[in-house]
């Protein structure tokens, strides 16, 4: 069995390496004991968000149904042929990693299947079950088992997943709009996006990142340089993003480019380094 659970992890790190160059990084700064785990949790996601935002040629609401259901038999019955799957229901055994986390994650996969404008209450539960759970599901492979120090590092993990989700929507809503007809920010037009309303948009997403460092600082020490590689990619993202008029974002994808990706990476390392974070 070693040789297929490792031939399917192999699966899971292509995957992640094909699709996020900035992720990869990050989890390349991880212990080695949490690369694995970590590859085999953005698989997963990675997989269920294709379903939903490329395969338009096919019936997407029967692929999420039958991804759910392949998802849920491989975690119970401790196998899958489907090599991503296989990788991810082992985390989830090994980690004790809640049902809950999953299901919100898949519940957001499918609204994303039918609704194209966010009331409030349905934006908190998309951003829930989108990325906060995802902060969550690797909070559970960093602390391997430690319950009491999950619930106090919580509230910050969601934070940081929030953080990271909303400045995708920012740097992503010309393409989500153009390509799936999809607004997520509540009460907000594409056709009159604001500055005012994209500069209160920035003022929430700071205000996570702000609440987020705080636990990010007490994550174990192996994980803390990972996370803090994300966390200071993403803030620079949003700085980047505060430069731009409400209608540049609407008009262009804003990036980093891989050199300055590159000199984040040393910055990080130096900081952890000298023990700033």
């Amino acid at each position: 069995m070693e040789l297929y659970h490792e031939s399917c992890l192999g699966c899971s790190k292509l995957v992640t390496n094909n699709y996020s160059t900035s992720f990869s990084l990050g989890i390349r700064m991880f212990n080695k004991r949490f690369r694995d785990p970590i590859y085999a949790i953005y698989g997963f996601v990675r997989f269920a968000d294709e379903i939903v935002d490329t395969f338009h040629k096919f019936e997407k609401a029967q692929l999420i149904k039958q991804f759910r259901e392949d998802t849920f038999r491989s975690i119970d019955e401790k196998i899958s042929l489907n090599p991503i799957l296989h990788s991810f229901q082992r985390v989830v055994n090994h980690y004790a990693i809640d049902y809950e986390l999953i299901d919100g994650f898949l519940i957001s996969m499918e609204m994303d299947l039918n609704k194209k404008t966010f009331n409030r209450e349905e934006y908190e539960k998309y951003i829930y079950g989108s990325a906060e759970v995802i902060g969550l599901m690797c909070l559970k492979i960093f602390l391997e088992g430690d319950q009491t120090e999950y619930e106090r590092l919580k509230y910050p993990a969601q934070q940081l997943g929030s953080a990271f989700q909303k400045v995708n929507f920012l740097r992503d809503i010309q393409s989500d709009f153009e390509e799936r007809g999809r607004v997520y920010f509540p009460q907000v037009e594409y056709s009159d996006f604001s500055n005012e309303q994209k500069l209160l948009i920035e003022s929430e997403i700071q205000s996570e990142f702000d609440e987020a460092l705080v636990g990010l600082k007490q994550l174990p020490k192996g994980s803390r340089l990972g996370v803090f590689v994300a966390y200071l990619y993403y803030s620079r993202l949003l700085k980047r993003i505060k430069k731009f008029s409400a209608k540049e974002v609407l008009k262009q994808r804003i990036r980093i480019s891989d050199l300055n990706k590159f000199l984040l990476l040393i910055y990080s390392a130096f900081r952890y380094r000298i023990r700033a974070i």
